[in-house]
């Protein structure tokens, strides 16, 4: 793949695209260094948008991206959660080695930024919407406070309009909600998306008017529960699906929308040809599985969690996800978030991790389908080589690997293997082959299952178990793995940092949180030490 990538900076360098220059015209869209914007939805299933064939849903701007850009139809998150993936994209890391390995977890200030990356390079960077590389935000009093010490501010971002959690239109507050802009709280109105991109595109114009290119990051609320869109954008789905879901499909419309409204404003700029826009989703979609919550023994007391429950049956289907959530009924997604593929949200199956993903660059992508195995860590080394970044603004222990060439061709297999862990559950992908061990929900609390393994090509929907098929494959890809996941262990400790150990984080830790963290590092130590006396 190097030559390939040799290839493809020299033609834009060629053509002035991977240098700064004075020459930032519209007749000349190669002229400058390129421009690169990346989008992530929020609990986006793999099967929620229309050129994948759901079924009510339209999502006409994407569509129109999947037709003139790069679809990417085996791309993964790096972990089927929030805060993790999130971690990756930003470090080209697993989310285990930068101290984001769960909700409630923050990013190591020790860890080298793509975002800092490009602010090194000369680029105007930003940062708009969800951030969540913190702390879980419960509980909030203050959008982002500008003290906190992990803000977008200290962590490259020059810029940023941004909420710990998530954010979105409520109706209970009058279709309000607040942002923080730079650490001074605002209050918007609105769809949540449709704010986020706007303020987007005024810090772009801004840029263009000073001939900066730009590195933007939108990170999007939606369509996280709990739903809430407007009337207009769910009226289409009311009559098919209950109000809940009929809201979730209505804030990935107002998304779509809103990434229209983006791509619009690039051309009006005269940006669009050497932007780059990469859309992608934090982890696999909602599940399709009511949840039943109740509290026989007080608010007060621990709920009892009935999993899978029925308890739709007897909520009126005219309420909201809040309104069934008071009455302790988290209803499941409808239709199916995730398609034809296994799992959701939180699943080390190919429904919790493998997402919609989309590449748009005129200039240099020509539309084109991929089945290229790739994942979020992959994006920081792959944008290396797009904007000509410092190759050592990495951290050279890293998991991902350029994907550059596949913005033309598909190589003939991935030569690095994708490396997943969290939470107790763990994946190891192998171009066509793939090892996973599941952490499952059940009444009795998270359970760890066994490894199974699956061919994904022959098998994309994980029916066949072939670990007592393939022995000799499965007992290689376990020690892969296991070797793997002691380096992460040791990154995660700290080797990695010039320090050689993880920096104190500087924010006061709720207690539930610092308790998993130290439960943690005693595991992640011991997996190393069992490693050094064999």
């Amino acid at each position: 793949m190097k030559i390939l990538s040799l290839f493809l900076i020299l033609t834009l360098t060629t053509l002035g695209g991977c240098q700064p220059t004075d020459d930032n015209t519209d007749s000349s869209p190669a002229g400058a260094a390129p421009n690169v914007i990346l989008l992530m939805a929020d609990d986006m299933g793999w099967a929620q948008t229309s050129y994948y064939g759901h079924p009510i849903l339209k999502t006409p701007n994407l569509d129109d991206m999947a037709a003139n850009g790069l679809r990417m139809d085996r791309f993964y998150a790096g972990a089927p959660s929030c805060t993790p993936t999130r971690a990756s994209v930003l470090t080209g890391r697993t989310n285990d080695r930068t101290g984001a390995f769960r909700v409630g977890q923050s990013i190591n200030k020790q860890e080298k930024m793509l975002s800092t990356a490009f602010q090194n390079a000369g680029y105007a960077t930003a940062h708009f919407g969800k951030w969540h590389l913190n702390y879980s935000g419960v509980g909030l009093e203050h959008p982002l406070e500008a003290d906190d010490p992990h803000n977008p501010g200290e962590l490259g971002f020059s810029y940023w309009l941004s909420h710990t959690s998530g954010f979105d239109f409520f109706e209970s507050s009058g279709g309000a909600f607040e942002l923080s802009r730079m650490g001074q709280r605002e209050t918007f109105r609105g769809d949540g998306s449709e704010v986020i991109v706007n303020e987007a595109l005024q810090f772009i114009s801004d840029q263009v008017q000073q001939d900066k290119s730009v590195f933007v990051v939108i990170w999007y609320s939606s369509p996280h529960g709990p739903w809430k869109a407007t009337a207009e954008d769910i009226a289409p789905f009311l009559g098919q699906v209950d109000r809940t879901s009929a809201n979730m499909h209505g804030e990935i419309v107002a998304m779509d929308r809103s990434i229209g409204a983006l791509r619009r404003g690039l051309r009006d700029l005269g940006i669009a040809d050497n932007t780059l826009v990469w859309f992608t989703s934090d982890n696999g979609g909602s599940a399709n599985i009511d949840t039943g919550v109740t509290y026989p023994d007080g608010q007060d007391k621990p709920p009892v969690i009935e999993y899978p429950s029925d308890c739709s049956d007897s909520v009126d289907p005219n309420l909201t996800s809040e309104e069934s959530v008071a009455l302790g009924c988290i209803r499941g997604a409808k239709p199916d978030s995730t398609g034809h593929l296994r799992g959701f949200k939180k699943d080390f199956y190919e429904g919790g991790l493998r997402v919609p993903t989309l590449v748009e660059w005129p200039v240099a992508i020509k539309p084109r389908v991929t089945s290229f195995p790739s994942a979020t860590y992959d994006i920081f080394p792959t944008l290396i080589d797009v904007a000509n970044l410092d190759p050592e603004s990495i951290n050279p222990v890293h998991d991902g690997m350029s994907i550059v060439d596949v913005f033309h061709s598909d190589p003939p297999r991935r030569d690095k293997p994708l490396g997943f862990r969290a939470s107790d559950g763990r994946m190891w992908m192998d171009n066509d082959w793939k090892l996973v061990q599941n952490v499952s929900f059940t009444t009795r609390g998270f359970v760890t299952e066994p490894l199974e393994l699956f061919n994904i090509i022959g098998d994309p929907s994980e029916e066949q178990d072939l670990i007592n098929v393939y022995p000799e494959r499965s007992l290689q890809m376990q020690r892969e793995l296991e070797e793997w996941s002691i380096s992460v262990s040791r990154s995660a400790l700290g080797a990695d940092y010039p320090e050689g150990y993880v920096l104190p984080t500087g924010r006061k830790f709720d207690p539930v949180v610092k308790e998993r963290r130290e439960r943690r590092f005693a595991q992640w130590a011991e997996e190393i030490g069992l490693a050094d006396n064999e």
